[in-house]
């Protein structure tokens, strides 16, 4: 096993304590005594770095990679477009409630068994998926499926803050974003070439082998990142208490709700794209995939100026006060778009609208994860869990608004979009007071 070389041995920090002193960079640490199977090299490491970027890319891959066939499958199971977007909100659904089983069971048994049971599990569910004769079905399949790829989304998180704290933890995340972000460049132009060669099964068919390369790759190349005395003891009523104790936490509450309303924002552009750019705007499936790859892009290329540039020279919460504001700037443009008040607007002035709300996420995500996990060491599965459920608790939730006055305006849309960016915004300033912390 490869020897440990920039691991975060470091006490847990007092949830008052200042961030600046919790942003220090990472310290050398010696080899980990925990044995064979636990190596905190491999968070340097190539091949597991991908791995972890695959991980976290499951949310885009098992949604984005479908956005483009959303139209055809209205037709196919002779469903409306409201009851298909109920196949987003309940994978969605299922992602969320399945981190808060799996961070704890994490916490308890380690990141690697309660992982790879969940990626067999993925698979079978996306499978099934191709085989569904009916909308009902579909959206069950959905939900399962949801469900199991909530392990590869909390662990990969919680593996991160098994060995990185502070800066280092920051960067890494922004690496990540480089990585899981080729995800939703890639998954709807894929989507759209396979809509050309096939229907929408298909989709789930390559989701299907998708699942089956990172299953093997988990088992292959993963390896224990938690040692058995870390790990916590006791059952559900433990893991509950480790929960209320980082909710009662303001300022973790206070990230945890300002990353799961810019999500939202963010998910009600995934859910109400596919109609926006192609029924309104009279896009084909190919040219939606290529914006929506545009604008990840623009989510990667920001995600990387953060983690190269912004980290250790200007404040987390400084950037991440920035992308808060751009996301709501941008927002009020698209609802002013939407709503006439420039005369009719075309695709191009409304795609970059949507460019810039999705790039000033590359600002907000990896800040608010990092920032959040900071606050816990010895519980980062269960903190990780209530990050990833109120993430896509609250981006399920702002799916169905965006339909709610038909698919023949992108009102909905934008309006959803400046209510959450400015909810962000509010949970930021009002919980986390950062300038009560600034050191």
């Amino acid at each position: 096993m490869v020897e440990r070389t920039t691991t975060m041995e470091r006490p847990v920090t007092d949830p008052g304590q200042d961030t600046a002193e919790q942003q220090q960079p990472a310290r050398t640490a010696e080899r980990d005594p925990a044995g064979p199977g636990i190596s905190g090299a491999c968070a340097t490491g190539l091949i597991v770095t991908l791995v972890l970027g695959g991980l976290t890319a499951l949310p885009p891959l098992s949604m984005d990679m479908y956005l483009p066939a959303l139209p055809e499958v209205t037709g196919a199971l002779h469903s409306p477009a409201a009851t298909v977007q109920l196949t987003l909100t309940a994978c969605l659904m299922g992602m969320a409630l399945g981190q808060l089983v799996v961070g704890p069971m994490s916490d308890k048994w380690g990141r690697r068994r309660p992982l790879l049971a969940g990626m067999v599990v993925y698979v079978l569910a996306t499978a099934a998926c191709a085989l569904a004769p009916t909308a009902g079905l579909l959206i069950g399949c959905r939900l399962v499926q949801g469900l199991a790829g909530a392990a590869g989304i909390v662990i990969a998180r919680a593996v991160v803050r098994d060995l990185y704290d502070g800066v280092a933890m920051a960067r890494f995340f922004s690496t990540l974003m480089l990585i899981s972000g080729v995800a939703p460049v890639v998954a709807p132009l894929i989507g759209g070439q396979i809509l050309r060669l096939t229907d929408w099964r298909g989709v789930f068919v390559v989701l299907t082998a998708v699942g089956v390369l990172l299953t093997l790759a988990v088992w292959r190349f993963l390896h224990e990142t938690l040692p058995p005395e870390k790990r916590q003891a006791g059952g559900l009523g433990a893991a509950l208490r480790a929960m209320g104790a980082l909710l009662a936490d303001r300022v973790f509450t206070g990230y945890m709700l300002a990353g799961g309303f810019a999500f939202a924002a963010l998910f009600a552009y995934i859910s109400a794209s596919p109609f926006v750019i192609q029924d309104i705007y009279g896009a084909s499936p190919q040219t939606f995939s290529l914006l929506f790859g545009l604008n990840s892009v623009g989510l990667v290329l920001v995600g990387q100026i953060n983690g190269k540039l912004l980290v250790g020279r200007v404040s987390l919460d400084k950037a991440l006060a920035v992308g808060l504001t751009v996301i709501a700037l941008a927002a009020v443009a698209l609802l002013l778009m939407a709503s006439g008040a420039f005369g009719k607007a075309g695709l191009a002035p409304v795609a970059g609208g949507l460019f810039v709300l999705m790039s000033a996420m590359g600002l907000a995500m990896p800040n608010t994860n990092a920032q959040a996990l900071m606050r816990s060491r010895d519980a980062a599965g269960s903190a990780s869990a209530l990050l990833g459920t109120s993430t896509f608790l609250l981006g399920a939730l702002a799916s169905p608004l965006v339909g709610i006055a038909g698919e023949g305006t992108a009102v909905p849309m934008a309006t959803v979009q400046l209510v959450c960016a400015l909810a962000a915004a509010a949970c930021f300033l009002g919980l986390c007071r950062p300038w009560q912390r600034s050191g």
